[in-house]
C-alpha cells in the first residue's frame, strides 16, 4: 500500500514543509511512499532540494539522519546543527516561499498545467503549488489552513 505524505503546510519549530519532507523519506523507506514521489526526492528543483539548500544540509546526510529515528523536532534540530540555524525572519522568508510557490512565479505555468490535467482551472482556491498539491492528495483546502 502506498501513501501521500503529510501536507505541505504541516510545520515543525514554525517551519513549513519540513515534516512532509522528512515523512517523504520515512514513508519511502518503508516501500510506502506514493510512486509520484518517489523519482524526485530530494532532487534540487523540488521543494526538497529547496528545503535542503536553505537549511545548508546535503540531502543524503538528510536521508540517513531521518532513518537513524526520532521526531521530527529532533532531525531539524540536527540540521541547525549540522547546516544553519534558522532565526525568525530566515523562518518567515521560508514560509513565506514555500507556502506561495506557483502564484506568481517561476512555477506558474508548471501550476496551471497540473490544473489544467486535472480539470480544475476554474479552482480558485487551488492557487499555490501547496494548495494543488493538498487538492491532488485529497485534503480540503479548509483542512490544511495556516494560521
Amino acid at each position: 500500500m502506498t501513501t501521500y505524505p503529510k501536507s505541505p503546510k504541516e510545520m515543525t519549530k514554525g517551519m513549513s514543509y519540513f515534516p512532509r519532507m522528512v515523512d517523504k523519506i520515512r514513508l519511502h523507506s518503508r516501500g510506502e511512499l506514493h510512486e509520484d514521489y518517489r523519482d524526485n526526492l530530494g532532487a534540487p528543483r523540488t521543494l526538497d532540494g529547496a528545503c535542503c539548500n536553505f537549511l545548508r544540509v546535503n540531502y543524503a546526510d538528510l536521508r540517513e539522519r531521518v532513518l537513524q529515528g526520532g521526531t521530527d523536532e529532533d532531525i531539524l534540530e540536527w540540521c541547525f546543527e549540522n547546516g544553519r540555524r534558522l532565526n525568525e525572519g530566515d523562518l518567515f522568508v521560508w514560509n513565506a516561499f514555500s507556502s506561495k510557490l506557483g502564484w506568481r512565479d517561476s512555477f506558474a505555468a508548471r501550476l496551471e498545467q497540473r490544473k489544467k490535467e486535472h480539470s480544475i482551472t476554474d479552482r480558485n482556491d487551488v492557487l499555490t503549488m501547496s494548495d494543488f498539491i493538498d487538492f491532488d492528495e485529497g485534503r480540503s483546502p479548509e483542512a490544511t489552513k495556516t494560521a
